[in-house]
């Protein structure tokens, strides 16, 4: 019975709304996805899944924590429906599921010492100075730094935005690169580090902007086009935006850009 399933987009939306509930794929990951300290599920993906399952008639979410690197397999194997993860689109993943278009675009900023000695304000600037980088486990960032002329091995690889912050702070490193949203956020309490200008790093010699998304298994289409169709409605009421915002997300950080475009289609 799996192919008449599958032949008409699949039929995961009517099973969701005959349960009433919706499993996200999170990664414990701030302002992405995660438990917060009272034990709640929050950030921009699930409360942006909670305003969208409810008006496709299923009301409760119900988080799936797991490894980054677990979110694809676990969603292909069924341990949950759909990821809620701010997962960037990218051509790799676009043939392992399906991304609905992205709710946020993000540029890449750097974590450096105050007043920014170096004078880094990209990976070409880190790899002509000789710089001391840091990025954080699986970020696309390495991927970016190795494209620019940055040797893999020479990477200092920290689990994540405080762990870099703390490196650069202690001198460790000269750089620690994220997004902008995660380095902005990460460095207002210090009184030694500061955030970089957002910058879009060069891809094959062009500037690239990554889009973050929903993702399907890729026989769920109708659930994908489901989600896209209320997406596209908050985008254009500006309510995306409004649910985003506690997050830290600015208006920048919104996009027309599409799973398409990102999937290099």
């Amino acid at each position: 019975m799996a192919t008449a399933s599958t032949e008409n987009g699949g039929d995961l939306l009517d099973r969701l709304r005959a349960a009433g509930v919706v499993r996200l794929g999170i990664a414990g990951e701030i302002p992405f996805g995660y438990i917060d300290k009272d034990g709640e599920l929050t950030g921009e993906a699930p409360e942006l899944a909670r305003v969208i399952f409810k008006r496709l008639g299923v009301d409760k979410v119900q988080p799936v924590p797991t490894e980054f690197g677990s979110l694809i397999p676990g969603l292909n194997s069924q341990q949950f429906d759909v990821v809620a993860a701010g997962m960037y689109v990218n051509p790799d993943r676009c043939e392992q599921v399906i991304f609905a278009d992205p709710d946020y675009q993000m540029l890449d900023s750097f974590i450096v010492r105050k007043g920014n000695p170096k004078g880094l304000h990209s990976y070409q600037d880190v790899v002509a100075k000789k710089a001391k980088f840091a990025t954080g486990t699986g970020y696309a960032e390495i991927e970016y730094a190795v494209g620019a002329g940055y040797k893999q091995s020479d990477i200092l690889i920290v689990p994540d935005q405080v762990a870099g912050l703390n490196a650069v702070e202690a001198g460790r490193v000269d750089v620690f690169a994220g997004t902008a949203l995660t380095t902005r956020e990460v460095v207002k309490k210090s009184s030694k580090a500061e955030a970089t200008k957002p910058f879009a790093p060069l891809v094959k010699g062009k500037p690239h902007v990554d889009g973050g998304a929903f993702a399907f298994r890729p026989t769920e289409t109708r659930l994908r086009d489901a989600f896209n169709t209320e997406l596209h409605k908050m985008k254009k009421s500006g309510e995306l935006f409004r649910v985003l915002k506690p997050f830290g997300f600015t208006e920048d950080e919104m996009t027309d850009l599409t799973a398409k475009e990102l999937c290099g289609g």
